[in-house]
């Protein structure tokens, strides 16, 4: 299928949209660094992570690829992401982190999911106020990151080397924009 406007098919995926309208990408760029590049008590891996759960959860092939790769190399353990993908509550994460993608899951579906039972476990399992705004936050944008390459029908590529390429990118420059950002691809 091809994608629903004219956009550039050799940056596929969300690269091809925030391209198509750099205005509207930066400012959803600065926050997807800050949220999962800047100081956080967080792994970039775990957020990450918190990122793969919701873009599966959304069925969003392009991103679900994309963070998956990246958590993957940041985790240096494929099978992690595998399993949390799977079954959070056997994966072999902390309980910390699995309350967290718990919420995380919530919020893909209905922000209202997330109950005072699932954020109370989440403390007691040692998760911060910050931890907690921030899997909500992260979860929330990754809904709209999925719905915008979903709804738009942008280039998703099947080749799973191109996802290893991008989470290198990803990896290495983080989500701001930069000069040839995506010459790897």
């Amino acid at each position: 299928m091809a994608p629903y406007i004219t956009l550039n098919e050799q940056l596929p995926g969300i690269t091809g949209l925030l391209d198509y309208r750099k205005d509207t990408a930066l400012p959803i760029r600065e926050l997807t660094q800050i949220l999962l590049r800047g100081t956080s008590t967080l792994t970039e891996g775990e957020r990450e992570l918190i990122a793969t759960v919701v873009s599966a959860g959304n069925g969003c092939a392009f991103c679900t690829a994309a963070h998956s790769a990246a958590a993957d190399i940041l985790m240096e353990d494929a099978a992690i992401v595998q399993q949390v993908k799977g079954n959070i509550d056997t994966a072999p994460v902390s309980d910390k982190m699995k309350a967290l993608l718990t919420i995380a899951a919530a919020v893909q579906k209905n922000g209202k999911l997330v109950t005072p039972e699932i954020v109370e476990k989440a403390k007691a399992n040692g998760a911060t106020d910050m931890e907690l705004h921030d899997t909500v936050l992260i979860a929330a944008l990754f809904s709209l990151y999925n719905r915008y390459v979903d709804g738009l029908a942008s280039v998703t590529p099947t080749d799973p080397a191109f996802y290893q390429r991008l989470g290198i990118i990803l990896r290495d420059k983080g989500y701001l924009p930069s000069e040839n950002r995506y010459a790897d691809l």
